[in-house]
């Protein structure tokens, strides 16, 4: 159906008394539109004005007035309605330059408007090149969960989601539920004054899940293989500790493939099914959450302390087990270690946090208990008791038998413990009956394919470059999620955290899974473009095979059929458009966002020709990071050069580089990317988008050099959201690069 389009341009917040109106009729005519104004199109008159339009035949209408971060719901019109937003306000008035001796008044609301014309005709192509998506729907779904792991992770998150009316499966790969919890003597206080240790209630949450009629329990069992997509997953099971024939196999390529039926290498995955091929067995899940829990992280490395060489020195989790069988009656004192010391004396252990402070607390309590006359010893870097649990810290310090002081360990000889650099300014030397080293958590995702994927991109979570093996998807902005689409952690396997955060975590982690289920049988996408319908299509006749979608794609949404061709699975989608960035044939896109369109807004700007203080540069900004940090730049009055402007676009790592070219074929003068800082410090909403536009850049800064363009003409900048201050001088400097350098010799061919 073609789109029958109308425009208006708001002239309110100041737009109508900053621009040539003559100027902007001007521009609409050039992309054969016809403007109609309001003073405010978000309010009551504006918005009938529109839907009378719709009312008369009109199903796609271009609004130029405010960013489209503000005013969704004001301009939303239905289903069968395309909205298309230029951002005029933001984008040209309020980051307009003010008037000053070398600019008067005229010159800037010139320049100005020249900025608006632009944004106004970007607007009017993208909605005449918007179809509206149309959303992807599973012929069946399922909408039940799957839970892997029976700790108080997994039976929290089972019985959240129960609660909400979703039937639930716990599988468990020991014999009983409870996980570690079961081996605890004690459990955190939850109650004020926070003082006193209680009685661990893990009994009761086993209990509860065991008398759900919505959750089924199956012990003594572990995942062989999860394949499938947001509610449609495949999973196979076996009994825990036994091979299957349906254990994932690791990555091969169908190129690899091909080698192994030459006989020119090795298969690694004989006897296992290769990942394409489903279990006919299988059971049906709409999503899983992965409650998988931790281990202890192995201490052996550092020697000086003894552990496995000295009868004198366990783990926390072994003191723990000791506790539990009531074993303390004969130890009299115990030096509790909460760094290794050595050479990097102020490093805790790995994975240790504030859950590896407080079981020392918890346990020199046991201690105390146990035995009225015993001393406990806490030697710390770091101490960390968060939130009320500091009233638990203060309360231990009353204790006269623990002692607490800051020090560096440097060794332990049978029952004796060397410290230096204390609190108190002297070494020590502390005989104890028993050494107890603060392990940390580790991950079960840091060691093993816990999980199994029979996915294109691997079987697990290790071949994601996770921060210290967790398995979030995004660590800042989107707790709970992996990589994985539909399938979501929560606890230990997550982040180190007390039963306490633990069972909220869970309580999430539910949320999510069903969100997700939910989002599939709408067919939207779940975060960060939540309730999104569009989702990728492929125009597989021009398909070469050359697999950089699956590859790049940061949550495996593709796998390939099998003559090596993308397969696509669209409840896996996130909607980055990272495939359609990577696809050099251009055979990837978006109903409403796609090579084309963007490359049509791209020729609808306007471009000088002669005048060589009028250059033109495009800046593609990032929806997440970038464009929120544009807005609020010009809602505090900064100014971002005129030449510029700007487009929004999904993810750096949804930018082709077909749309660098056509910029610089048909004349502007530089391009800009504009997106989230990817590293340790920072991510990018799309995992790795920002990182893979850097890659695409550096490769097109070869090609233009080739053609005699300055590689600099093109470049990629990391802001965060919280830049608005650095982000027009960001663009700024970039302009007066380009000027330096002058007009694109390819101006006007």
């Amino acid at each position: 159906m073609s789109n029958t389009i109308a425009t208006y341009l708001c002239t309110g917040c100041g737009i109508g008394d900053a621009l040539d109106m003559d100027a902007m009729n001007e521009a609409a005519g050039e992309v054969s539109a016809e403007i109609k104004t309001s003073e405010a199109l978000c309010q009551a008159a504006g918005r009938e004005m529109i839907q009378a339009d719709i009312d008369g035949g009109v199903n796609s209408v271009a609004i130029c007035a405010c960013s489209i971060r503000v005013m969704q719901q004001e301009f939303n019109f239905g289903d069968t309605v395309s909205v298309s937003r230029g951002n005029i306000r933001e984008g040209a008035v309020w980051c307009a330059e003010k008037p000053s001796e070398s600019r008067d008044e005229a010159t800037c609301k010139e320049f100005t408007s020249m900025a608006a014309g632009d944004i106004l005709r970007m607007c009017v192509t993208q909605a005449q090149k918007t179809a509206l998506p149309e959303p992807f729907q599973l012929e069946t779904i399922n909408m039940e969960i799957l839970v892997m792991g029976g700790g108080i992770a997994g039976l929290t998150a089972a019985t959240e989601a129960a609660k909400a009316g979703y039937s639930v499966t716990i599988i468990e790969k020991a014999d009983k539920l409870g996980g570690k919890a079961l081996g605890w003597t004690k459990q955190f206080p939850t109650k004020a004054p926070y003082q006193d240790l209680e009685e661990p209630t893990i009994g009761a949450m086993i209990a509860e899940v065991e008398a759900d009629t919505n959750i089924t329990v199956k012990t003594s069992t572990e995942v062989a293989r999860i394949g499938g997509a947001p509610g449609d997953f495949d999973v196979t099971l076996k009994a825990a500790g036994e091979t299957s024939e349906w254990t994932a196999p690791v990555k091969v390529g169908v190129d690899d493939q091909d080698r192994i039926e030459k006989g020119d290498m090795d298969d690694p995955n004989v006897g296992l099914k290769p990942y394409g091929e489903v279990n006919p067995d299988a059971q049906k899940f709409g999503s899983v959450i992965l409650a998988t829990g931790w281990v202890p992280a192995d201490v052996s490395e550092y020697t000086h302390l003894g552990y496995g060489a000295n009868d004198k020195v366990v783990t926390n989790a072994e003191f723990e087990k000791m506790a539990k069988e009531g074993k303390l009656g004969g130890v009299n004192s115990v030096a509790f270690v909460m760094s290794p010391g050595g050479e990097e004396h102020d490093q805790d252990f790995p994975y240790a946090n504030s859950v590896t402070s407080m079981v020392a607390l918890k346990q020199a309590k046991y201690l105390r208990e146990a035995n009225a006359d015993s001393k406990a010893y806490i030697l710390y870097q770091h101490m960390r008791t968060p939130g009320h649990l500091e009233l638990f810290y203060k309360g231990v310090q009353q204790d006269d038998g623990i002692f607490f002081t800051k020090a560096t360990v440097t060794g332990v000889e049978d029952g004796t413990v060397h410290a230096k650099d204390t609190l108190l300014g002297e070494d020590l030397d502390i005989d104890v009956d028993l050494v107890v080293l603060a392990a940390g958590m580790r991950p079960t995702t840091a060691d093993e394919p816990t999980i199994n994927m029979a996915y294109r991109q691997g079987n697990g979570f290790l071949d994601l470059d996770l921060f210290d093996g967790y398995a979030d998807s995004h660590f800042i902005c989107f707790p709970y999620e992996t990589r994985r689409t539909g399938i979501y952690t929560c606890g230990g396997v997550r982040k180190a955290m007390n039963m306490e955060e633990t069972v909220d975590d869970a309580t999430g982690a539910a949320l999510k899974a069903i969100q997700a289920m939910v989002s599939a049988d709408r067919g939207v996408a779940v975060h960060p473009r939540s309730g999104d319908a569009s989702y990728p299509e492929f125009f597989m006749q021009r398909c070469t095979q050359c697999k950089r979608c699956t590859e790049e794609c940061p949550f495996g949404a593709l796998d390939d059929d099998a003559k090596g061709t993308p397969l696509p699975n669209p409840t896996r989608c996130r909607r980055c458009g990272t495939c359609m960035g990577a696809c050099p044939e251009r055979i990837i896109g978006f109903k409403d966002y796609n090579i084309d369109l963007i490359g049509s807004m791209i020729k609808a700007i306007e471009v000088p020709e002669d005048e060589d203080d009028q250059l033109r540069i495009l800046v593609l900004a990032c929806e997440n990071d970038a464009v929120p940090a544009l807005d609020m730049a010009a809602a505090r009055g900064h100014y971002i050069n005129n030449l510029a402007r700007v487009i929004p676009v999904r993810c750096l790592g949804s930018v082709n580089m077909a749309w660098i070219k056509d910029a610089l074929s048909v004349g502007l003068d530089g391009a800009l990317l504009l997106g989230c800082a990817h590293g340790d410090d920072y991510q990018c909403h799309f995992v790795k988008g920002s990182e893979i536009a850097d890659k695409r850049m550096e490769n097109i800064g070869d090609t233009l050099s080739t053609l005699g363009l300055e590689p600099e003409r093109c470049g990629t900048r990391s802001v965060a959201i919280t830049d608005y201050n650095k982000i027009p001088d960001v663009i700024n400097e970039f302009v007066e690069e380009i000027l330096e350098m002058g007009p694109n010799p390819f101006k006007g061919f």
